[in-house]
């Protein structure tokens, strides 16, 4: 159902489109003139009536002139379809050229009429809501950002940039990115920010959670799906490769991916072209690809449960972030920002958190991440019956406080030593025991590869010791 606007000085025609649209549940109103139309236009206090037009059918010849004048008054968020009695492309084309969106011949014909009308208001209502989206996009993109002063979080910030400044020329498609970290340390977040940065805000960003799905599930989702049945209700289903147009498909939590859909994405990313399932038909593929994964795709790549040229494929750029545990200094920060956003969110007023709070979040080891820790800040602020959170709002105990974490695999550092020396110990062995490679003395250790990096800088332990 959509408000009607026609413009026509022929009263009988015009009353016989408005009964037949009436009978359709639109509603409608009749103009001759092209002053009286803008009267019903206006929009703010002084409109002559309370009106607001979806959609606009306008006559080409009016009494007071012509509806080109009129069709660049109507704001662009209203569809025009012009109507002409006089058969001359001429006028079609100077219309369209001036904005709308379709045109019909007198006599009309009742049927091509509901036809325009339908496709014309689809169109404006899919235009609407991509209006809406890119907006809450750019709304989300200047929000989102990474929180922290950590030298480690500094060196993500450092690597986003780095990713962000390639840019490729002869429309060429942007590199590929792998983002690692353990689940819960924001790789989604940085995903964003390399597609807001890297100058495609605006543009599609769709995300797929590779875990979500079965393997046919999947395989749809990714590559779409065009049906042969006739009685198919959707007989084309478009795969979220295609959706992503020229933005950014994001495939998170890549490693979980079956190797068959891992060989088809492959031959997507070497030749830039998508299939769907039921087609003959390739269609090009201009997205940019990001990938994550909780999981080491080197290692996978190596015992054969992940696709090691896929794995080449995706790890051109590739960005570690850390886990929350090994920056510790950013959790104040952390907590103060989803606390204050959650307060804004929900009306809680003067929320703060004490010092008991701050003192166990130092002390927690933060399995789930800075994810973990943006729920536990948003359930304690909503059930907070005060204005102060501690540790006991939290729900930070000291049995689980002092619970030992496990021990690295493997390490252990000697007693009478001080923190300083004992990690530089650790790190030494693990390397050592590891040969000097690093990825692999960095699992040991359960810290991400780039981590160990700045730990070997911060001892000054050299790569080949």
């Amino acid at each position: 159902m959509a408000n009607i606007l026609i413009v026509d000085d022929e009263a009988v025609f015009a009353r016989a489109i408005k009964r037949k649209l009436e009978r359709e549940n639109h509603e409608c109103l009749i103009s001759s003139t092209v002053n009286e139309a803008r009267q019903f236009l206006k929009r703010g206090p002084n409109q002559k009536v309370k009106f607001q037009p979806n959609l606009v059918l306008l006559d080409m010849r009016l009494p007071d002139g012509d509806g080109i004048e009129l069709l660049t008054d109507i704001e662009d968020e209203v569809p025009v379809i012009v109507i002409t009695a006089y058969g001359d492309i001429d006028n079609a084309v100077a219309a369209m050229r001036s904005g709308a969106s379709d045109y019909l011949r007198k006599p009309l014909d009742l049927k091509e009429l509901d036809l325009v009308i339908t496709r014309v208001l689809q169109t404006q209502e899919i235009h609407t809501r991509l209006n809406l989206s890119q907006a809450r996009e750019l709304h989300q993109a200047k929000s989102q950002r990474l929180i922290g002063e950590s030298p480690a979080i500094n060196t993500v910030r450092d690597t986003i940039k780095k990713i962000v400044a390639i840019q490729p020329v002869n429309e060429e498609p942007p590199p590929n990115v792998l983002i690692l970290g353990e689940t819960g340390v924001g790789k989604d977040l940085a995903a964003h920010l390399i597609h807001a940065d890297g100058g495609f805000l605006g543009r599609p960003f769709v995300q797929v959670d590779c875990p979500a799905l079965n393997h046919e599930e999947m395989d749809v989702q990714l590559f779409g799906k065009i049906s042969s049945e006739p009685s198919s209700s959707s007989q084309k289903r478009v795969g979220s490769i295609e959706t992503a147009e020229d933005g950014t498909l994001f495939l998170n939590e890549i490693s979980e991916l079956p190797l068959p859909l891992q060989n088809k994405l492959l031959h997507v990313i070497e030749h830039r072209m998508t299939q769907p399932l039921g087609s003959t038909k390739e269609n090009i593929v201009k997205a940019r690809f990001i990938a994550s994964s909780n999981r080491p795709l080197a290692d996978m790549a190596n015992d054969g449960s992940f696709r090691a040229d896929l794995f080449y494929r995706l790890n051109v750029l590739t960005l570690e972030l850390p886990p929350l545990r090994e920056r510790r200094e950013d959790i104040p920060l952390l907590a103060t920002y989803f606390s204050e956003q959650t307060s804004r969110r929900y009306g809680c007023e003067g929320v703060i958190l004490d010092e008991s709070a701050l003192g166990a979040m130092g002390k927690y080891n933060w399995p789930g991440n800075v994810r973990e820790l943006r729920y536990l800040i948003e359930r304690s602020v909503l059930l907070l019956s005060g204005n102060s959170i501690g540790a006991k709002e939290l729900g930070l105990t000291k049995e689980l406080l002092d619970a030992e974490p496990s021990s690295p695999r493997g390490v252990a550092p000697s007693s009478n030593h001080t923190l300083v020396s004992a990690e530089r110990e650790l790190i030494e062995k693990a390397l050592a025991d590891c040969k000097g490679n690093i990825s692999k003395a960095a699992r040991i250790l359960g810290v991400t590869r780039m981590t160990m990096r700045y730990r070997m800088e911060k001892h000054g332990i050299s790569g080949s010791k």
